[in-house]
């Protein structure tokens, strides 16, 4: 069993930028990001292929959003600029093994989960 654990949440104003990042306990293969805000469904923030050759982007955050992701230290990074008041949410960070598939913005893809990380964007 792989632990994540997201770090780099906050509270930031419209604009802002912010930085989370997400360290395995051990290899994952497939990773992305999803966030929930209060009373909505988890959803696809973004992903990135095990070399790193193929990025997924949810329309909402195209252009906005970078993830990165270093295999030799088990890290993944999520760069937020442009920050808006609809990116409040938790954040977190998901992981699976290279056997479980689906496609990058689904939930089954992912059998590890973080914890979570609040990010809030006021106006």
């Amino acid at each position: 069993q792989v632990q994540l654990v997201e770090s780099g949440g906050g509270s930031v104003q419209t604009g802002d930028s912010l930085g989370l990042s997400c360290t395995a306990s051990g290899r994952t293969f497939n990773m992305g990001w999803f966030r929930q805000a209060p009373g909505k469904d988890r959803e696809f923030v973004g992903a990135m292929s095990w070399g790193g050759s193929r990025t997924y982007y949810a329309d909402s955050v195209k252009g906005r959003f970078t993830i990165t992701r270093d295999n030799a230290k088990n890290t993944m990074s999520l760069q937020m600029n442009d920050l808006k008041p609809e990116d409040t949410a938790v954040y977190y960070c998901a992981g699976g093994p290279v056997s479980v598939s689906g496609a990058p913005n689904s939930t089954s893809r992912y059998v590890y989960w973080g914890q979570g990380t609040q990010v809030t964007v006021s106006s």
